[in-house]
This record gives structure tokens, C-alpha cells and sequence, in this order.
């Protein structure tokens, strides 16, 4: 990824966390991870003063409280918050989800391989496709 800020992982599944963190670990990106397990969670960290902002959102669809969508909403509503760049990885196949995602402003719809090879290629390629896209300032 670009630059060392943290990378922020919305993710309510255990499982999908440590294959996260696995694959992250098995490519050698080195931004430290900052971990969700909700909307209203990872809405709180943004919001709070001191916290770095991530460089790149990782987002599932289906949670808890505040799932994807209600999150991708109030961040693409902030002015701040609103350039970080957010990456859904879902299970969901669902043409509506794809859609409606993408009318929210997301910057990609990755479905989550099952096998753990395709897994951390597609953490390869958004690892590629971040490290090489430039950003705003001050992101």
C-alpha cells in the first residue's frame, strides 16, 4: 500500500480477519492494520481525534449495527473522510449489492476467493493497484 498509514479492515467474520492478516503477511505490506468489527466502529476510529487515517478501507457488506452500505453513506457524506479510497470484500455475488455500492462511491468490488491462493492474489492486486495510485494531499 501507500505510505505507512494504516489500513482499516471493517470485518465482523474471524475467520476473514485472520485470512486478512494472513495474506497481509504473507505479501510483506507493511501498514499496520486497524481493525473494525462494524460500521459504527470503524465510524468512531475515523472520527476520533489522533487516530492516522487510513490509506485504504477493506469493507465488508454484511454486519452488525451498521453494515456496509449505512458506512460507505456517512463517509462519502464527510467531507474528510470522503477521498479515502474504501475497497468492498464480500461474499456477496448480489448484482444489486455491486450496484448499489458502486452508486455510493466505493473504489472496488472484490467477492472473497474461498481458496486461500486466490484470496491473497486479490490482496496482491488491490496491494498493486494502491501502491501505484496517487492520492490527495493530506490523505
Amino acid at each position: 500500500m501507500q505510505s505507512s498509514k494504516p489500513i482499516l479492515l471493517v470485518e465482523d467474520d474471524d475467520v476473514d480477519v485472520m485470512t486478512v492478516k494472513r495474506a497481509l503477511a504473507d505479501l510483506r505490506v507493511g501498514n499496520p492494520l486497524v481493525h473494525s468489527t462494524n460500521g459504527e466502529e470503524a465510524l468512531a476510529y475515523l472520527q476520533q481525534q489522533g487516530n492516522h487515517k487510513p490509506c485504504l478501507i477493506l469493507l465488508d457488506l454484511n454486519m452488525p449495527k451498521m453494515n456496509g452500505v449505512e458506512f460507505l453513506k456517512v463517509i462519502k457524506a464527510d467531507k474528510v473522510l470522503k477521498t479515502i479510497p474504501v475497497v468492498v470484500l464480500t461474499t456477496s455475488k448480489s448484482e444489486r449489492d455491486v450496484t448499489e455500492i458502486f452508486e455510493n462511491g466505493v473504489a472496488g468490488y472484490v467477492v472473497k476467493p474461498a481458496d486461500y491462493k486466490k484470496f491473497v492474489e486479490a490482496i496482491r492486486t488491490i496491494n498493486l493497484y494502491w501502491s501505484l495510485s496517487e492520492l490527495p494531499s493530506g490523505e
